[in-house]
C-alpha cells in the first residue's frame, strides 16, 4: 500500500491517501443519505392522496434534472467527487423536507 501511494505521490504532485477516503466517505454517506430518503418517500408514497401523487411527480422529475445536472458538469470537467457532493446536498435537503411535520388545516363544518 505505501509503495502505491508513493507512486502515485510522483505521479500527481497533489496526491494525498486522505483524498481516497474521502471519496469512500462520501460514497458510503450518499448511499446511507439515500436510504433514508427512499424510507421517507415510501411512507409518503403510501399514505396516497394528493400529496403522495405531487411527491411521485416530484421525485421523477427531480431525478431527470439531477442526471442532466451531473452530466453537464462532468462535460464541464467536474470530478466525480464533486458530482457526489452535488447528489449529497439534494438529499440531504430532500430529507429534511420529507422529515418536517406537516398540519393540516382541518375544515371547519
Amino acid at each position: 500500500m505505501e509503495i502505491a501511494h508513493a507512486v502515485a505521490r510522483d505521479v500527481i504532485p497533489s496526491y494525498s491517501p486522505c483524498q481516497e477516503y474521502r471519496s469512500m466517505w462520501n460514497w458510503m454517506m450518499l448511499g446511507l443519505e439515500s436510504n433514508r430518503v427512499i424510507g421517507l418517500r415510501i411512507a409518503k408514497l403510501m399514505r396516497g392522496g394528493k400529496a403522495a401523487q405531487r411527491e411521485a411527480h416530484r421525485m421523477v422529475s427531480e431525478k431527470m434534472l439531477a442526471a442532466a445536472k451531473a452530466s453537464t458538469s462532468l462535460m464541464a470537467g467536474a470530478s466525480g467527487d464533486k458530482i457526489v457532493e452535488q447528489y449529497r446536498r439534494k438529499v440531504a435537503a430532500n430529507a429534511e423536507r420529507l422529515s418536517r411535520k406537516r398540519t393540516r388545516k382541518r375544515k371547519s363544518r
